[in-house]
């Protein structure tokens, strides 16, 4: 949509050009990895080297890269792996920031297969409260309690945030339990190294960073074994069923390639332009923790986040109230909440993203609109 200014990177990001160009080539042909006819084998190297590119990018073994259709089901592929498989966890310790298809996925498993879900509080910059954590660890029993699966995102979608997660391991793993990272909101805009991270799996996206929706993956620690989320064919050596979609994974690996950190670094100072121009009064959530250098969130008591969000999409300008999974829905934001938040607070909180067409140009362009209505709000409420 040309003249409009796109400000909601985190919920999606727009298709990279060069991506496209990828999703292309491969449309060209008739791909089934599984074919052991020549074209067969042809597509099996295309997935394969996507494979191998995703693992560069997150340094983690090529073996422990099993795709899947996107961040959400490789979140629950995880947790029902955890539950089902030789982990046999009976306890799930989810922070109270976590993505809804965490939160969603733990929810189903107490109702299916018994397990407890247990909330880790966050402190008031959205970290997680790391010494409520070692207290509650400390004593933790595994005779008694069960195994657990400790469930952390690296980037909070909504605030930004970077959670400590290779502070969770060290943990985690001397009372016998396992650590799963939401990553899809940090791949490609952090620099990722499963292998020191101190994690058991971590989950990715595409779509975040400029490639394609509908395609992730989940990433492993080599010989952790899990139940099959998808049961069928023997694809991803037996552990997701299904033929791969090579298209969408022939994108996901350009867009590994095309989304480096330091371009979202260089985003920071958009950011920071955006935030300097904020009037007094306004909340920004998290700036006092590390953040994602493309992502700011605040709040403007008496300017309602649904109404912030229809002026702006009026004038042009596209931004969210948090995060898109709520189906369409402006909604009160449980992270924020976590993070003490008040309701008024809350109720008037605004996400801005940035990503790869982001310019210093549109940061000035939405503060001149995003401003004049905060002040006709306030010279209403006024009177």
């Amino acid at each position: 949509m040309p003249d409009r200014l796109y400000l909601d990177h985190n919920a999606t990001s727009p298709l990279r050009p060069g991506v496209r160009d990828a999703l292309i080539a491969v449309m060209k042909g008739a791909h089934n990895p599984s074919s052991t006819h020549s074209e067969g084998r042809a597509a099996k190297k295309i997935l394969e080297d996507a494979r191998g590119v995703i693992a560069e990018t997150v340094r983690a073994p090529k073996e422990g890269v099993i795709f899947t259709g996107g961040g959400t089901e490789a979140i629950n592929m995880a947790l029902h792996g955890a539950v089902h498989g030789p982990m046999k966890v009976r306890r799930l310790m989810v922070s109270a920031i976590e993505h809804d298809a965490v939160k969603a996925a733990a929810e189903g498993l107490a109702d299916t297969a018994g397990v407890t879900v247990e909330t880790v509080p966050v402190t008031r910059d959205g970290v997680i409260d790391l010494e409520w954590l070692a207290d509650r660890l400390a004593g933790y029993d595994q005779v008694t309690e069960g195994a657990f699966l400790l469930a952390v995102m690296l980037a909070n979608n909504e605030t930004g945030v970077i959670q400590p997660v290779g502070k969770l391991g060290p943990l985690a793993w001397p009372k016998g339990g396992h650590v799963f990272v939401d990553a899809v909101q940090g791949f490609g805009k952090l620099p990722l190294d499963f292998g020191q991270m101190g994690v058991d799996m971590m989950s990715l996206g595409a779509h975040k960073v400029g490639g394609p929706a509908g395609v992730g993956a989940l990433v492993i620690k080599p010989g952790l074994a899990l139940a099959p989320y998808l049961r069928g064919g023997g694809q991803e050596l037996s552990r997701r069923a299904g033929t791969e979609n090579l298209i969408a994974i022939a994108g996901f690996s350009h867009a590994a390639k095309l989304a480096r950190p330091e371009e979202y670094a260089e985003l920071a100072m958009i950011r920071d332009r955006i935030e300097s121009g904020l009037p007094d009064g306004v909340i920004i959530w998290g700036q006092n923790a590390p953040r994602l250098p493309n992502t700011s969130c605040f709040s403007a008591p008496g300017f309602r986040s649904e109404t912030q969000v229809m002026v702006m999409d009026l004038g042009g300008i596209a931004i969210s109230a948090g995060s898109a999974c709520s189906s369409g829905k402006v909604r009160q934001s449980g992270v924020l909440g976590a993070m003490g938040a008040s309701e008024e607070e809350a109720n008037s909180a605004i996400r801005v993203s940035l990503g790869w067409t982001s310019t210093m140009a549109d940061a000035d362009m939405f503060l001149r609109l995003w401003k004049n209505e905060f002040q006709r709000i306030a010279e209403r409420n006024v009177a």
